[in-house]
């Protein structure tokens, strides 16, 4: 008797759990906003590109992701941006190890970790923009397509300091390379075409998923060859939305600087209705905008050149009337300090200058309706005194090619996450 009652206990369990994650509402969009079911959804929510890995049996963490997700969700973050694994991880500081590990080849166990990663986000009513591929060789990317069809080895800027020129070159023979395009078309029929191990729900049909977003920050990277970037662009969306009806579209855009520095190209390339959303990012410090050792001069120059670079992204959504995100920004702690305890003061004051924004955007019905800074490493932390990754050490939201911990909230900086809660509770 008892072990039947107890069979019905789980059995009730998984049921009420299930029914919960099937009762999340569905991100939309009509007009310039993003709607949550039947409400306008406005959001702080972070990059969390190790999510799937840590999610991962063999190499993750799964306390620790469920540590992080309740953290998370209990500062009003309920909205990640993740990459969906990785491709190739054979040279030093890339993701290892890849979800593609060879062209058309998969490492099931994190695709598993990916089907977990949903699973324990739709618990939670959280949403996941799944970007599927890079334009940067940290995770291999187009690069590494390039490689797998015969372009020769990938010049690794972190292995050949001052390649970063025959890199961009490198990369740019992609959008004309018509091999690699159907591999990453084949990529993304594979993904979208997965059911969750842990739900039985197809991706297709996850509420859990916001978004689908072709890659991380994919870019023109020559006038000449925005032509030939945009049929790829325009192709790709419209072979998500061939496979997908039910999730939005984004491309993973920087904007300007990922369009040869012109507003313009930034708005011909996003001409396509099928893109649902806009993006934008920005990095003060790679920019030249931020100098940690003169942070009391340059902190007020960053901030006044990012709300500028905003408002005219903002300009080009509401001619094209989609709504707009910044889902990448950050600023390091203190004199680029990689520790915890470091100051975080700057990184805040830059922050609040972005949460401000969107909460006025959201007050004033205008089109910027969410932000994801860089990012949340949770329980992470550099472990080596050259403070990039290592395979085996823990995973923070700086890509392994960068010193961990330079960009990263981490759990302990609860100042930080306190402003996030506060602005979350703004935007309800």
């Amino acid at each position: 008797m008892k072990k039947i009652v107890s069979l019905l206990l789980i059995s009730s369990f998984l049921t009420s759990n299930f029914t919960f994650a099937q009762n999340q509402p569905r991100i939309t969009v009509k007009g310039n906003q993003f709607f949550k079911g039947d409400k306008p959804y406005s959001y702080v929510g972070t990059n969390y590109w190790y999510g799937s890995l840590l999610a991962s049996k063999s190499i993750g963490d799964r306390d620790r992701l469920g540590r992080e997700l309740d953290l998370m969700k209990k500062n009003g973050i309920d909205n990640l941006r993740i990459l969906v694994g990785a491709e190739g991880g054979n040279y030093d500081f890339t993701v290892k190890p890849a979800l593609q590990y060879e062209q058309g080849k998969y490492n099931q166990d994190l695709l598993d970790g990916l089907d977990y990663l949903l699973a324990e986000m739709g618990k939670r009513k959280m949403y996941a923009v799944l970007y599927l591929t890079n334009n940067w060789e940290w995770s291999g990317g187009m690069s590494q397509y390039l490689e797998w069809n015969g372009h020769g080895p990938i010049p690794i800027p972190n292995i050949a300091p001052n390649t970063w020129p025959q890199f961009m070159d490198y990369v740019k023979q992609y959008h004309s390379c018509e091999p690699c395009m159907v591999a990453f078309e084949n990529h993304i029929k594979y993904i979208l075409g997965r059911t969750n191990a842990y739900t039985n729900k197809k991706y297709t049909e996850d509420n859990a998923i916001m978004a689908w977003q072709i890659g991380n920050e994919p870019r023109v990277l020559s006038i000449e060859n925005e032509k030939k970037f945009t049929a790829w662009l325009n192709k790709t969306v419209d072979l998500i939305d061939s496979l997908d009806s039910n999730h939005l579209i984004s491309t993973g855009s920087e904007g300007k600087a990922g369009s040869n520095d012109d507003l313009a190209t930034y708005e011909r390339t996003h001409m396509n209705p099928k893109i649902d959303y806009l993006t934008m990012h920005i990095w003060p410090k790679n920019w030249g905008w931020f100098n940690a050792e003169d942070a009391k001069t340059t902190l007020q120059i960053a901030i006044e050149k990012a709300t500028a670079y905003i408002n005219e992204h903002v300009e080009v959504a509401k001619k094209l009337g989609r709504p707009i995100v910044i889902e990448e920004f950050g600023l390091p702690r203190a004199y680029e300090s990689l520790l915890p305890n470091s100051s975080v003061l700057d990184r805040n004051a830059f922050y609040k200058a972005f949460f401000e924004k969107l909460v006025l955007s959201r007050s004033n019905n205008e089109t910027l309706r969410g932000v994801n800074f860089w990012g949340f490493g949770g329980e992470g932390k550099a472990v080596n005194t050259s403070g990039k990754w290592n395979i085996g050490d823990p995973f923070t939201t700086d890509p392994p090619q960068e010193p961990q911990g330079l960009n990263t909230v981490f759990s302990t900086d609860k100042l930080t996450l306190e402003l996030v809660k506060k602005y979350n509770l703004k935007l309800k």
